[in-house]
Parts: C-alpha cells; structure tokens; sequence
C-alpha cells in the first residue's frame, strides 16, 4: 500500500492502518496492538500500541514466516496461545518478539480482492487463548480497513481513466489542430500555385501547374478522382481557390491580376454549375467533389 499511487493524491493508507489500530486497542482492551503494510508480498511492521521497545518497529516478515507471513500467505487469520513454545509456525523472529515480552497473538490479514494488504495484531504478554470477541474485533477491524482500501483502489483506478481520456482528448486536439494548419497551408499553397499560372506563358508549363494543383485538391480533400459531372474552367477554379482563402473579389482580383467583374463572373459561372446559392456553398461544394483542398 502506498500513500500515493502513481502520482495520484491518494491519502496514506497507512494512517488508515493506524486509525483502525487504536480502536482495535480500545475495544480489545490488550495491552499491545501492532500491524503493517504488505509490499510485494513482504510484511513490515510499522504501527504500534502498547509496546516498550522497539525491536519489532521496521521488522520485514517474508511470506510463510512466522505467524504474520502465514496469514499474509493463506489470507486467514493465525493464533497461538503461547509465541514461545508454539509448534504451527516458524521461529524467524523469535527475538524482537520474545524481546517485547508477548506470548499470546492474534494476526489477522486485510485481504482486499484475494491478496493481503495488511495485517493486524493483538498480543498478550501471559499465555492463554485470546477470546473469540477479541478475534471478532479483530475480523470486523480487517474488514472496515479492506472496504476502504478497496475504495481508495476504485477511486485511484477511475482517477487515472480520466486522466487517460484527458491525455487521449488533448492528443487528439492537437492532432487535430496541426492538420487544420496544414491543411490551411496547403489550401494557401493551391492558390497560390493557380495564381502562378496566370503569369507562366508556356502551355505545357501552365497545364502541367494545373495538373498539380488538381492533385493537391485531391490529397486533401480526401476525393480521389473529381466528378466528372461538374467540370469547371481553369478560371473559374483560379477564382473559387482564392474565394475559399476568404479572398473578396477585389483581393482574388489583385492576386490574379484581372479585374474585380472579371472575378465576379467567373464566380458567378462557377456558382451556376455547382448548384450554390453563395460564395460559401459553391466552395464547400467545389472541396466535397475534390475540386479544392
């Protein structure tokens, strides 16, 4: 248990652990009451009530090792009577835990979806059974401890959902963004390169730019061959270019070095044959047949 999860403002689960501590020592009325965290499948100690040393504070249990490593390992709770002499466990830690003087322990796991994140203790420093209301204080202390850090997992899980979605959103708006500026750049590029052509004097030149331009339309626009049912002029597309640059007639006019009636026919000619009532439809039109980028 962590108290932060991948960068996430998770509050330390170990101040839950210890919260859930002292009122196991308050209800159980034991003279000691200890637990940890489980990391990887180790068990360190680290909360403590009632004890008078401190050998047993950082003390890392290995799985299957004495009484706290076997619960962590089964996921039930473990007992016995008398620590000393005590026969269904392993002797690993007999000196911190003999040095504190306890003989009769209760360890009881915090297993959240089948795997052990803590485990609580109560231990007597005399020998004898440790009574079943205690070892039911105990079970219910685990099970208030594994509801909350199966909430706090649940928040943490859907937290860095949104977080992903934030990331995936903001990398597609910027996807977006960049190709919404090439795209403008290459609309600019496609005007420009019809304008060049009212300068080039060679036919072949002047035809091969316009076999250019029709091919850059094409790769924007996604169409991959025009409709041959709408055939514009040359002119009539030299004009419609710089109209979707957001061109008034007197600046397509200047760029293409002809007269502003001159441009308001041919856009008037282009508007005909595309069915469009306005300057705006005739473009988004002319860009849907992959006669503009």
């Amino acid at each position: 248990m962590t108290s932060a999860t991948d960068g996430l403002l998770r509050p330390s689960d170990g101040d839950a652990l210890r919260a859930e501590l002292r009122t196991l020592a308050s209800a159980s009325k034991l003279p000691v009451v200890f637990g940890g965290e489980v990391h990887a499948g180790m068990l360190v100690l680290s909360e403590f009530v009632g004890t008078r040393t401190n050998g047993m504070r950082g003390l890392a249990v290995a799985p299957s090792s004495g009484l706290g490593g076997s619960a962590v390992v089964t996921g039930k709770p473990r007992s016995v009577s008398d620590y000393r002499s005590a026969s269904t466990i392993t002797h690993h830690y007999d000196a911190p835990v003999l040095g504190e003087g306890l003989r009769a322990v209760v360890a009881v796991p915090v297993v959240v979806r089948g795997e052990a994140r803590a485990v609580l203790y109560v231990a007597n420093r005399d020998s004898g059974v440790i009574g079943d209301r205690i070892a039911d204080e105990m079970v219910q202390a685990g099970r208030r401890l594994a509801t909350e850090l199966a909430i706090r997992d649940e928040v943490d899980r859907r937290l860095r959902l949104s977080c992903a979605r934030e990331s995936t959103t903001s990398a597609h708006a910027f996807v977006a963004e960049a190709n919404a500026v090439v795209t403008e750049q290459l609309r600019d590029l496609h005007a420009e390169l019809r304008g060049i052509t009212q300068v080039v004097s060679e036919a072949s030149a002047r035809r091969r730019l316009r076999e250019v331009t029709e091919k850059l339309a094409r790769l924007v626009s996604g169409v991959a061959a025009p409709d041959d049912a709408v055939s514009l002029a040359p002119r009539e597309l030299d004009v419609l270019a710089h109209v979707a640059l957001g061109c008034t007639n007197l600046e397509a006019a200047q760029r293409l070095s002809v007269r502003p009636e001159t441009v308001k026919s041919y856009l008037r000619s282009a508007m005909t044959k595309l069915g469009a009532h306005n300057r705006h439809e005739a473009v988004v039109r002319a860009r849907r047949l992959g006669l503009l980028p």
